[in-house]
């Protein structure tokens, strides 16, 4: 008797919410997140809430203080609600910034090669005065997988941004990891590389 009393008064709950307003029911929530929080129970809130709504609401609350980047149609990355900043990136990592914006799923430092052509595609572009044979060469090691090319261009563009913003603003722009969990048969992880600026931030201006 009890469990169904349960049951029903949960049954009730969930038909009166279904009558509240948005509004009331986000009151509900910071209520029954308080209680949880004064009770020392932030395990059973983070599984409430789960890790991708969190790190959506982490994002979502970044907003605010992120600014639009704008890339100008010679390649000048501007930060544009920053007193219009420029971010200071020679030609070889502003095209890596490029093919990482293009692919908000992230890539993988492995597989790179199959992304040659895109990438030396923006290097052409944004060292339109240099030698193509060493904007090629260049290419060819930053998609070698026993290279560390790549990781030195992208720990030489955190740190420009680093030096701009503090470090939880940065870690938006800068080109970091993500490690996604698959099971397919068997357990396997994809090591991502991704920028996770909200890409209606990025904006392309002539």
């Amino acid at each position: 008797m009890e469990e169904s009393g349960k049951f029903a008064n949960f049954a009730g709950r969930m038909i009166e919410q279904r009558q509240m307003t948005p509004e009331e029911k986000a009151l509900e929530v910071r209520i029954l997140t308080e209680q949880l929080m004064a009770a020392g129970r932030k395990d059973l809130l983070l599984k409430a809430i789960g890790v991708p709504l969190l790190e959506e609401l982490r994002i979502e609350a970044a907003k605010g203080k992120l600014s639009r980047l704008v890339i100008t149609d010679d390649y000048r990355f501007v930060l544009e609600d920053y007193d219009r900043m420029e971010v200071e990136l020679q030609p070889v990592h502003k095209a890596v910034y490029l093919l990482f914006l293009a692919h908000p799923e992230g890539i993988e430092f492995k597989r790179l090669a199959e992304y040659r052509e895109e990438l030396l595609g923006y290097y052409l572009k944004t060292a339109r005065m240099m030698d193509k044979e060493k904007i090629i060469e260049s290419v060819d090691h930053l998609v070698n997988p026993l290279d560390n090319a790549i990781n030195e261009k992208c720990s030489r563009i955190k740190k420009t941004f680093l030096e701009l913003m503090d470090e939880y603003t940065a870690s938006y722009y800068f080109i970091s990891s993500h490690t996604q969990k698959h099971f397919a048969g068997r357990v396997w992880y994809e090591r991502l590389k991704v920028i996770t600026l909200p890409r209606e931030l990025v904006v392309r201006r002539s």
